[in-house]
């Protein structure tokens, strides 16, 4: 998106700056496997994008054929590190300064010869187009750069949540960023360059230009540099956001006469504050009233300089708005790849996140260490879509609290996930105790992670929301970035033995129970086991120190009724009603949760006579169960339990993939398989598990079917927080509200 932070191209910058060093392990990545290259150029900032393929490390089990004496461990499956190749995008946005620098780097770098155009946009690709044929050998292929402005919009608005935002400039949190809703169209896009184009966008394809205004960025910074004699459009902005429109009703000069020079600078900012207001709400009231002729309720703006001034309208502004031509032209290039069959998610570990627009809170913005910013996307091996149970999937969020808007819990959380890092380091190399550099790729991590903290310390919004799940998810794309894809392998391997071995004596413990007892005893042992979590650092530090800790000691510490969030008694009187058509489980942990805690509770739900659908993690978080690990230990069971047998065998018991690799559950980004599932099994039950996935997110998710959200407390500041204390129980059961033609009600 031309924003008005590409006006400013001095004459100083047009001389090529030969004097940086670009090391390819920050910038640039993956060069040599790239295939596939756009470009969008505009008045002083470049954008490249590109394609490649990255090998990394994942982890993989293997059920052991003990029948064939295959092996002589009792462990009932094996754990391999193996290579895979997946798709990424690079997005890198630099000065034109550097666009000479920055292509011989390219070329220096590029082995794949089969790459022989690059699609180019931005009105900068023709003046540059010569200097990039010449460096890097490859044809320019201009595109149309409202096209790829479109594409780029609707790729960033599919792919990524939280992508849109609210500025608000005095408010505790700067950027409060929006749900995106499941259906994109139709929307408006003011885009503010020189000038204003008004956009209406109805589909993928069906855009048109419907207004503008030749009022825009270079107004601002022609008018502005003839009151203030500022020359460069950064300098100006900065001006303006230290001045007061008002001040300037009548003229300095007016009122004290002659000179005035000790208040030069504060007249100065005023008099750029005024300028900056009067076309801001210009801009503002010009897209409110298209917005309302065409009864267009979202409207986005490109141009960051407009932030805080929109005028009557809520502006929503995108996090990557800089690299929407890019994206666009990149996907015009990439067309008979049909990149959007795919869904795509950032890469953390290799994006460098939103910077504030305020001078004062970045200084280093504009220093040379900041001259590069990166946007990097994982294309994920599963289609993802919303849950069909969603009660309102457009007003659906999924975490429970916003740390950008909670100062104390955000400094907690910051510092509890620094305070765990060296726990970690230490789990990723007893992963991988046969690989001497991995020390070395351990402590990459600790400081990449690190900084990564860091940078959220001072710029919450970074990412998007700051949340529980956003830290645990940047946590665990660091560790995949140095090849730690599962280091918590060899303890869910130790503890899902273990825990087989006392299956069937806690089985046949709740069938000599009454049914009343029993039912009781399911959930409790649902909550014991939740509490084997070594993501939970007080659970953590109990299971190194004591490691006869098990099931029982468990049950113990938890809470007695009432719990802390108490629906048990609503529940009990549920199951003494009709069965269920098919519930819908998400899993949590390995080991005790999986084997000792759920499976005996779904086996009482197939004798019921309800289906089963286990949705577990697609790749591994923390100890969270996978579900190549679930296939294998259900297997193990089913070979014991003549119940799980037959749920399998005849269908009622159903192992699915949810899409996800985080501890935490986002509902809106599922496997579209699962969706299906869901759908086809008429599901009329979701329970969810856990406190990453029932507490940290889906606390107040609103589903149209009954639900079950269970989780032990197993943070004292959390508990606190709640009012509760460690090892407090939530049990909530939910049943939606339903209006007279027997539909659950949506929200209005």
């Amino acid at each position: 998106m031309a924003d008005c932070g590409e006006l400013h191209s001095s004459t100083s910058r047009h001389t090529m700056d030969k004097s940086i060093t670009l090391p390819p392990d920050e910038i640039f990545r993956n060069l040599e496997n790239a295939k596939r290259f756009a470009i969008d150029i505009g008045g002083s900032l470049t954008k490249l994008a590109y394609y490649s393929t990255v090998q990394h490390k994942v982890a993989k089990v293997r059920s052991f054929d003990h029948a064939t004496k295959e092996t002589t461990s009792d462990e009932l499956y094996e754990i391999s590190v193996q290579e895979e190749v997946t798709a990424r995008l690079h997005f890198i946005k630099f000065e034109n300064a550097y666009i000479e620098t920055c292509l011989d780097f390219v070329r220096d770098h590029l082995v794949n010869n089969d790459t022989k155009v690059i699609k180019a946009t931005g009105g900068g690709a023709h003046k540059f187009k010569e200097l990039i044929e010449r460096k890097l050998g490859l044809r320019v292929d201009k595109e149309d750069e409202m096209t790829c402005l479109i594409k780029g919009c609707n790729f960033v608005l599919r792919n990524i949540p939280h992508e849109a935002f609210v500025y608000a400039k005095h408010a505790d949190s700067e950027f409060r960023f929006q749900t995106t809703q499941p259906d994109i169209f139709p929307y408006l896009l003011v885009n503010i360059g020189s000038g204003v184009s008004i956009v209406k966008v109805e589909s993928e394809d069906k855009f048109e230009r419907i207004g503008g205004s030749s009022i825009g960025g270079g107004t601002f910074w022609g008018l502005g540099a003839l009151l203030t004699k500022t020359k460069r459009f950064d300098e100006l902005l900065q001006l303006a956001s230290k001045g007061q429109h008002t001040s300037v009703d009548m003229l300095v000069k007016d009122i004290y006469g002659g000179s005035y020079g000790s208040l030069v600078l504060e007249n100065l900012r005023p008099l750029s504050k005024s300028l900056l207001h009067m076309i801001s709400n210009d801009i503002g009231q010009l897209a409110c009233l298209y917005a309302k002729l065409h009864n267009l309720s979202r409207v986005y703006f490109g141009g960051f300089f407009i932030r805080g001034h929109p005028g009557e309208v809520q502006a929503l502004f995108l996090r990557h708005e800089g690299y929407l031509g890019a994206i666009g032209a990149f996907l015009k290039g990439a067309e008979e790849d049909n990149p959007n069959q795919y869904s795509w998610g950032e890469n953390y570990a290799g994006s460098s996140g939103l910077m504030s627009v305020s001078p004062d809170m970045n200084p280093m913005q504009r220093a040379r260490s900041g001259t590069f910013d990166m946007l990097e996307m994982d294309r994920l091996e599963r289609k993802l879509v919303n849950l069909p149970l969603l009660q309102d999937a457009s007003s659906y969020i999924p975490d429970t609290v916003d740390l950008a808007e909670d100062a104390p819990a955000r400094e907690y959380w910051l510092y509890c996930f620094e305070e765990a890092l060296d726990g970690v380091v230490k789990r990723a190399l007893a992963s991988q105790p046969d690989m001497p550099e991995a020390a070395e790729r351990a402590e990459k991590f600790r400081q990449k992670y690190r900084h990564k903290l860091q940078t959220l310390r001072h710029q919450p919004f970074a990412y998007g929301s700051l949340t529980v799940r956003s830290l645990l998810d940047t946590r665990e794309h660091c560790l995949n970035e140095f090849n730690f894809p599962d280091p918590y392998s060899k303890i869910k391997q130790q503890e899902n033995d273990m825990a087989l071995k006392y299956y069937m004596k806690a089985v046949k413990s709740l069938e000599a129970l009454s049914w009343e007892e029993r039912q009781f005893a399911l959930i409790r042992g649902v909550l014991a086991g939740n509490v084997f979590d070594w993501g939970a650092k007080a659970v953590s530090d109990v299971l190194e120190s004591d490691p006869e800790f098990g099931f029982d000691q468990a049950k113990r510490q938890l809470e007695e009724r009432p719990w802390l969030v108490d629906s048990y008694d609503q529940w009990f009187e549920r199951l003494k009603g009709p069965p269920h058509k098919c519930a819908l489980f998400f899993v949590d942990n390995s080991g005790l949760d999986i084997i000792l805690g759920v499976m005996p509770f779904v086996r009482e739900l197939l004798s019921r006579g309800t289906e089963v659908v286990l949705a577990s993690n697609s790749a591994p978080a923390l100890n969270d169960v996978t579900n190549g690990e679930l296939q294998i230990l259900t297997e193990s069971i089913a070979a014991m339990d003549p119940v799980i047998r037959a749920g399998l065998r005849e269908d009622r018991l159903t192992l699915v993939q949810s899409g996800s690799s985080s501890p935490c559950l986002d509902l809106s980004r599922l496997d579209k398989v699962l969706a299906m599932v869901v759908r086809e099994r008429k599901t009329d039950l979701v329970i969810i598990e856990g406190m990453g996935r029932a507490i940290h997110t889906n606390y107040y998710a609103m589903l149209s079917c009954e639900s079950l959200k269970m989780a032990v407390i197993k943070n004292s500041w959390l508990a606190d927080r709640l009012g509760g204390k460690l090892f407090s129980v939530v049990f909530k059961y939910e049943v939606p509200a339903v209006g007279e033609d027997g539909a659950a009600l949506t929200p209005s």
